[in-house]
C-alpha cells in the first residue's frame, strides 16, 4: 500500500510517494530522470522488491514533474527541489540513502554530503552525453562523499559500466558498481538478450538489496 504527500519547495510543488516497510531499517528517497517519472521501470521494481527486505521507498517527483512541464530544468533548480524535500524523506528518524536514475543520479550525488545521505544509489549515472566521452561527469559521482553503488546498463549510451573510474579514484567510502548485462539507459533489455526483462530487473533489484542490506548504518 503506497501513500503520496506534496511538499513545498522554492521550486515548487513536489510529490512523495511512500512504499513503506511494516519494519523499517532506512528509507531509500529516489527521484526520476529528466525523460520521465517514478513510472520508470527500475524505479517500480525497487519499490516492489525493497520494502519486504526493511527499506521504505520513497519515490520523489521533482516539482516540474507535478506542474506537467515537459523538459527539466536546470541542475540548480533540480538540487533546490530535492534539498527544501529532504526533511519531508528523513522525518522518520531513519538514516536516508539518496538515489536516482539518471538526472536524478547526479542531484543525489551532488546534494549528499551537505544534506548528510548515509549513502547513494546512482541509477543510470550519465557519466558523458551519448558520444561525448570528453564531457565527463565523473567528478560529480566521486565527490558524493558517502558509500556510493552505481548500477548501470551493459549497453548504457550514456557510460558503459567499462568507461566509470574505479574504486580507487573514489576519495571517501566505499564505490561500488554492478553492471546490468545488455541492459541500456532505461534498463530495457533486447529480446535477442540472454536475459529475460524481468531477469534483467531482478539482477538490479538483488545487487540494490544486497548492498544497502550490507551497509553499516
Amino acid at each position: 500500500m503506497s501513500d503520496s504527500e506534496i511538499v513545498e519547495t522554492g521550486a515548487g510543488a513536489a510529490r512523495i510517494t511512500w512504499h513503506p516497510a511494516d519494519e523499517p531499517r532506512l528509507v531509500l528517497a529516489v527521484s526520476h530522470g529528466a525523460g520521465g517519472g517514478i513510472e520508470a521501470r527500475d524505479l517500480r521494481a525497487l519499490a516492489g522488491a525493497l520494502p519486504p527486505l526493511g527499506v521504505s521507498v520513497a519515490l520523489v517527483e521533482q516539482p516540474w514533474r507535478v506542474a506537467g512541464k515537459k523538459l527539466a530544468p536546470a541542475p540548480r533548480t533540480l538540487d533546490t527541489g530535492w534539498r527544501d524535500l529532504w526533511p519531508a524523506v528523513a522525518k522518520r528518524g531513519l538514516p536516508v540513502v539518496a538515489g536516482g536514475r539518471s538526472a536524478g543520479a547526479r542531484v543525489a550525488c551532488r546534494t549528499a554530503a551537505e544534506l548528510g545521505a548515509a549513502a547513494v544509489l546512482a541509477l543510470s549515472f550519465p557519466l558523458h552525453p551519448p558520444g561525448r566521452p570528453e564531457k565527463s561527469r565523473a567528478p560529480e559521482l566521486l565527490g558524493a562523499g558517502a558509500p556510493t553503488l552505481v548500477v548501470q546498463g551493459g549497453n548504457d549510451p550514456f557510460g558503459r559500466p567499462a568507461e566509470f573510474p574505479g574504486p580507487q579514484a573514489f576519495p571517501e567510502g566505499a564505490y561500488e558498481l554492478v553492471e546490468v548485462p545488455f541492459a541500456d539507459h532505461g534498463f530495457a533489455v533486447p529480446k535477442r538478450a540472454d536475459l529475460t526483462q524481468q531477469e534483467a530487473l531482478d539482477v538490479l533489484t538483488g545487487a540494490v538489496g544486497a548492498w544497502l542490506g550490507a551497509l553499516a548504518l
